[in-house]
């Protein structure tokens, strides 16, 4: 049996301290009345939009994203706030298949890539395509990270980590209320 060390446990601890540190600066209070996870509302039909279709989704306003997301949602994919750790729907998930921009359903990853990090939030070593993420160097809250937005909405999706398991090194630490799994497809 392989023991952890006090390091690992060290470092573990961090991560989630800082987790729920960000989420805290970064979230207003949650409805208070509701216990259960955010919910993750499906923004388009995505059985009748493609990426082929020409919408101009970067023009959107913030009223048309309002009108069709939870508040949750659109805190976390409009104004780049961060979902509670291990509180998201898709953090355990481990269907196959592919993982969609809840606000465009643009295909964003694969569940061949993604894997428990521990940190409690989905997290993916590459995008299906590079062309369908953008990477923005965010200096935030006194730190120099990475943040990854879709390509075609400009959803905030999560950031981007070098210290990822796979010879990429990357960690794409995606928040679930960014995401839709294709067969939660309504």
């Amino acid at each position: 049996m392989k023991t952890l060390t006090p390091n690992v446990v060290k470092i573990s601890l961090i991560l989630l301290f800082a987790g729920i540190l960000f989420y805290v600066i970064d979230n207003k209070p949650m409805n208070a009345e509701s216990s259960d996870k955010p919910k993750i509302k499906q923004v388009i039909d995505l059985e009748t939009h493609t990426s082929d279709e020409p919408v101009d989704w970067q023009s959107k306003g913030d009223d048309y994203w309002k009108e069709r997301m939870t508040p949750e949602q659109f805190h976390v994919s409009r104004k780049a706030g961060t979902e509670m750790p291990f509180s998201g729907q898709y953090y355990k998930d481990k269907r196959e298949g592919a993982y969609l921009c809840s606000s465009c359903g643009l295909e964003l990853f694969a569940s061949d890539t993604k894997y428990d990090s521990g940190t409690g939030w989905p997290s993916f070593t590459d995008p299906v395509n590079t062309k369908n993420v953008r990477l923005i160097v965010d200096n935030s809250k006194g730190m120099k990270r990475t943040e990854v937005v879709c390509a075609r909405c400009n959803a905030h999706l999560g950031h981007v980590f070098d210290d990822g398991p796979s010879e990429s090194g990357n960690r794409f630490c995606i928040n679930s209320l960014s995401l839709i799994h294709e067969k939660d497809k309504e």
